[in-house]
């Protein structure tokens, strides 16, 4: 099992509302579309190793 790690995050509050939206349009917690959209932008970007995935 991954090990997740805690942190804290300002964000701008209208990027959170936006965010908090979209996490209810998908059925995800907030901290779990954070998490995805993350994961989504270092693999698109290329920045992960090949075996890293998104645990649930």
């Amino acid at each position: 099992m991954t090990k997740k790690k805690s942190f804290a995050l300002r964000i701008n509050s209208d990027i959170l509302s936006a965010v908090e939206k979209w996490a209810a349009d998908e059925f995800r917690s907030t901290n779990g579309q954070l998490e995805w959209i993350i994961y989504k932008a270092l693999k698109d970007a290329k920045r992960l190793k090949q075996d890293t995935t998104l645990s649930q």
